[in-house]
């Protein structure tokens, strides 16, 4: 973002194309100068950079450009009333955007460029010849021009570019912050790399933070000598560790609603592929006015159901996590009754 509030455009891909030296009058059928000119012809910024044995074709995309890519994917992005709608470049201010300000995440920014890559086709009405070093390629009638070239070897890669203004911003204040190391920038992580990796992340630095409480536990264990209350106090521990791996798990399980919820994400449950909300099928497009007087109508009845829904599955939890902390109790404290007992009985270092 710039100082206007404008996304500015970074260049986020690079196609690795074959080094060679132009002839005059080459150009008007060498494969590589028709790769650039329908990049250019579907919006894309295209910046040439000559290594030593390849060259380096790095893509930038205006924002209007990936726009018009994400409504042809029909790409379902929530809007302001709380509802996942498909994309339309119109009606752009009526989308919530990401964390960070930009519109597009970096995977929707992907798929926008995937498609627009690949999606360049022959759609003239004859064969287009192409050359490279003397060479003949036959571009056929609605072929993709860069899956013919890569089949021909002629593209040798095509990657993702790092934005270096994130990567260091991400570097100092995420990687290299030793001040607060439990303290992670979730929220940038998910711009830049996505849920999965935003989520694992997150897990990761909730589990090292609960960590503290079982690790000093087990450490005062493991100093200090209870004496005769040794078989009292290990019991005690075992049963804290149940509690508070259910205690963890449900813990977790809030902040992962969270933050979903946050990044504006819901998944569907069954085989309805569309999302539902208030027995709202939400799976077509429909207009903002036909939805919200669809929810005001029945919003009292809705409420209700809603709310003994709510509380029905809070007494189902209630019910499994007693069952399972009891369950777990019962299985496996005379287990370690009996190893504590024959650890206190046990004379010989061996059989320790």
């Amino acid at each position: 973002m710039n100082e206007n509030g404008e996304e500015q455009t970074g260049f986020e891909i690079a196609v690795v194309v074959p080094k060679r030296i132009m002839k005059e009058g080459d150009e008007s059928c060498d494969c590589i100068e028709i790769l650039v000119l329908e990049f250019k012809k579907v919006g894309l910024i295209v910046e040439r950079v000559i290594g030593l044995a390849d060259e380096f074709l790095k893509l930038a995309a205006p924002l209007k450009t990936l726009g018009k890519a994400a409504a042809e994917l029909q790409i379902k992005k929530p809007t302001h009333i709380g509802m996942d709608l498909q994309f339309d470049w119109d009606e752009v201010e009526a989308f919530v955007r990401q964390p960070d300000g930009s519109l597009f995440s970096w995977c929707e920014r992907f798929r926008c460029f995937h498609h627009l890559i690949y999606g360049i086709v022959n759609r003239t009405n004859s064969v287009v010849t192409l050359t490279l070093d003397g060479k003949e390629l036959r571009w056929e009638l609605g072929e993709s021009l860069l899956r013919k070239l890569d089949s021909e070897g002629i593209v040798k890669l095509v990657f993702p570019l790092h934005d270096e203004t994130k990567r260091k911003q991400l570097l100092r204040n995420w990687a290299l912050n030793w001040r607060d190391f439990t303290w992670q920038p979730i929220d940038e992580i998910y711009s830049y790399f996505g849920t999965k990796i935003a989520t694992y992340f997150a897990f990761l630095g909730m589990y090292t933070r609960w960590m503290f409480f079982p690790a000093a536990f087990g450490l005062t264990l493991q100093l200090i000598d209870f004496g005769p209350w040794q078989l009292l106090v290990l019991p005690i521990f075992f049963i804290s560790i149940i509690i508070w791996a259910v205690l963890f798990f449900q813990f977790w399980k809030r902040k992962n609603a969270a933050l979903l919820s946050r990044w504006q994400i819901s998944y569907s449950v069954g085989a309805d592929p569309g999302y539902k909300l208030l027995d709202t099928d939400r799976s077509s497009f429909q207009s903002h006015v036909e939805l919200m007087k669809k929810l005001g109508t029945d919003r009292p009845k809705d409420k209700e159901a809603f709310q003994r829904d709510e509380w029905f599955g809070h007494l189902l939890r209630f019910r499994n996590d007693a069952i399972i902390v009891l369950s777990i109790i019962c299985l496996q404290l005379p287990f370690e009754l009996a190893y504590a007992h024959l650890y206190e009985v046990t004379g010989s270092d061996t059989m320790k």
